[in-house]
């Protein structure tokens, strides 16, 4: 029996709406994979595209039958990734977005690290990459712990047991086990995910070994709108779990609590000048160390940056606590049948 026989076969789940400019060349990354071809499957789960994406997808399935695609009339990514994960042969399960760019080793360096760390999940940092100005000047700001509250998957240099990896590769067994993605998140659902998989006792992985970059929003609207939903989910996720595995996610809407509090309170306005003083001297000094890389035309783009992700994520964290307050739409996840397989088995 020859080595490549040997190794997990590896199912590739990939959301996408209305994404012909990147389908094709995410696809190309994704089948010249360095992992063997017959070991992989590429399923692509569409919300139905009214743009050229699912003619894209047909055109290259029709010649590299590995490459599947999948209706997803919901839209959201999460059902989207449900169905395809239904339908993944693998005993390893990794999500491609499409707005990435991959490494040729990336699915392989996903599988070794699965089977050296015994993870449930692993995943490398979420390193950027930038095709326009303000993606350039966002890519700095995301690199400020100030900007992502200290994510240790945002860093390149962590390696070990973390909270959340990007994008994540799975053994079968956690959607036996933990269940299915939530298919009412419409965002945070990784971070959801995971924290089942810390409450089972399982454990994420971060590894230096597996590079991936992500291209972050390319405007203001954007990127104001991607906090706030980011701020919904989160706030989503605490009401259903009723924990966090940390405060982070948290801090932005204690941050926007806090300055509401200083406007409406008369008692307190003479604190806030200063409050907002040491606000932008503390975002403005870090805009500096982090934008200048980017180019010092790039700096007060970084420094407007972080109030628009502090307050976009704190009022849609706000907003998502009123929203699921009210009408909680969670129920218990459902879970793949058991197969029976031996945590990296060798199917199909």
């Amino acid at each position: 029996m020859s080595a490549d026989v040997l190794l997990p076969f590896v199912s590739i789940v990939m959301p996408c709406f209305n994404e012909e400019r990147y389908i094709e060349e995410v696809l190309a990354a994704v089948q010249n994979q360095d992992y063997p071809r017959d070991r992989i499957e590429i399923l692509v789960t569409d919300g139905m595209s009214h743009d050229a994406t699912r003619e894209i997808i047909s055109k290259i399935a029709a010649s590299d039958p590995r490459v599947i695609l999948i209706d997803n009339p919901d839209r959201i990514q999460a059902p989207g990734m449900n169905a395809a994960i239904r339908r993944a042969k693998g005993d390893v399960i990794i999500r491609m977005d499409v707005h990435a760019d991959y490494a040729p080793d990336f699915v392989r360096k996903c599988v070794e690290v699965l089977e050296e760390t015994g993870a449930q999940n692993v995943g490398g940092a979420a390193r950027t990459k930038s095709k326009s100005f303000f993606q350039r000047a966002l890519c700095a700001a995301l690199d400020s712990a100030l900007a992502v509250g200290g994510s240790k998957y945002r860093d390149p240099d962590n390696e070990g047991w973390v909270e959340s990896v990007f994008p994540g590769a799975f053994r079968r067994e956690v959607f036996e086990t933990a269940g299915l993605f939530d298919p009412g998140a419409i965002t945070n659902e990784d971070a959801e995910i995971n924290q089942r998989i810390h409450q089972l006792g399982g454990g994420v992985y971060l590894s230096k070994k597996i590079h991936v970059f992500y291209y972050p929003r390319d405007s203001v609207s954007g990127l104001a709108k991607q906090y706030f939903k980011y701020g919904q989910g989160r706030a989503r996720t605490l009401l259903k779990h009723g924990k966090f595995l940390s405060l982070r996610p948290a801090i932005p809407f204690l941050m926007v609590v806090g300055g509401v509090t200083l406007i409406v309170v008369p008692a307190l306005h003479p604190i806030l000048p200063w409050a907002a003083g040491a606000y932008a001297v503390l975002t403005g000094i870090e805009a500096i160390r982090v934008g200048a890389k980017a180019g010092i035309e790039a700096i007060p783009v970084v420094w407007a940056v972080f109030p628009i992700v502090h307050i976009s994520h704190g009022l849609g964290f706000g907003a998502g606590l009123l929203k699921y307050l009210r009408s909680p739409d969670w129920t218990q996840p459902e879970r793949l049948p058991a197969r029976g397989d031996e945590l990296l088995g060798r199917s199909p």
